[in-house]
């Protein structure tokens, strides 16, 4: 154990990377879940996953890679103008076999392989750091409009047809919006700790929270923490961050969830 690694200036600009997806991760997969598309994390991050391996074989940057093929996922699924899980389950199986494929054929398949279950985030830069950045811009910006949007259309379904609007633009920019940011996280922390940031905080908290406000505040909260306490763990014990993180937000959403009382 070392404790002191974690004051390490060579981590300064991972931790700050990670802290901002923490941040914006469970925000965003609030309005999944509101959506009823919680795999959305993971058929994307799988997705965005077998874009960053074609990437690294066609010789270009694995976040370019990444990028593009979560755009190119958002724009079929937006296309499609359904909701629900159906479609991000299909892109789920196909981003998986093409990673492995991609992976198994390449002379650094192995790491490859690691790279996307585990994440990287200790060898993560200033791109990465810089593109995590953008994207909390992007939400600050963005985001107040689309939360409107999207509580309207959950609560009052038929306003956007009785005005006229339609609602393709508004679940295509949502997905772009999350699309971006599964393709930034699993560059940096792996497929499944990218999928459990977008999905455990949300669903602790919509089991405690008395107001959607709470709710984003609870996720937020939950996330942030567990990223903390995960952080100085994997760094202090050389392990791995993508299954500390996961298995620490874990433990601590089931200790917030309420106990059913028994009568």
């Amino acid at each position: 154990m070392n404790a002191a690694l974690v004051f390490d200036p060579l981590f300064r600009v991972p931790f700050a990377n990670g802290l901002l997806l923490a941040l914006v991760l469970p925000l965003l997969g609030a309005y999944v879940r509101l959506r009823n598309e919680w795999l959305a994390a993971l058929g994307l991050a799988q997705v965005t996953a077998a874009g960053g391996v074609t990437a690294i074989l066609l010789g270009i940057h694995p976040l370019a890679g990444a990028l593009g093929a979560a755009v190119l996922a958002a724009g079929i699924k937006g296309r499609t103008e359904r909701s629900g899980n159906d479609v991000y389950a299909v892109l789920l199986f196909f981003g998986w076999s093409a990673a492995l494929l991609g992976a198994a054929n390449s002379v650094r398949g192995e790491e490859l392989s690691h790279a996307l279950l585990e994440g990287q985030l200790y060898f993560t830069t200033w791109a990465n750091l810089g593109g995590a950045i953008a994207l909390v811009a992007l939400v600050a910006a963005a985001g107040p409009w689309l939360s409107k949007k999207l509580l309207l259309e959950h609560f009052f379904p038929d306003h956007l047809s009785a005005n006229r609007q339609s609602p393709w633009r508004l679940h295509l920019a949502f997905d772009l919006l999350v699309a971006f940011s599964v393709a930034l996280a699993t560059e940096s922390i792996g497929v499944m700790a990218t999928f459990c940031l977008v999905f455990f905080p949300p669903w602790v908290a919509f089991r405690i929270a008395s107001s959607w406000q709470r709710a984003l505040v609870h996720s937020a909260g939950l996330a942030v923490t567990a990223y903390l306490v995960a952080f100085a763990l994997a760094i202090a014990f050389d392990q791995p961050f993508g299954p500390v993180l996961v298995g620490t937000l874990v433990l601590s959403g089931l200790v917030r969830l309420p106990v059913p009382r028994h009568r």
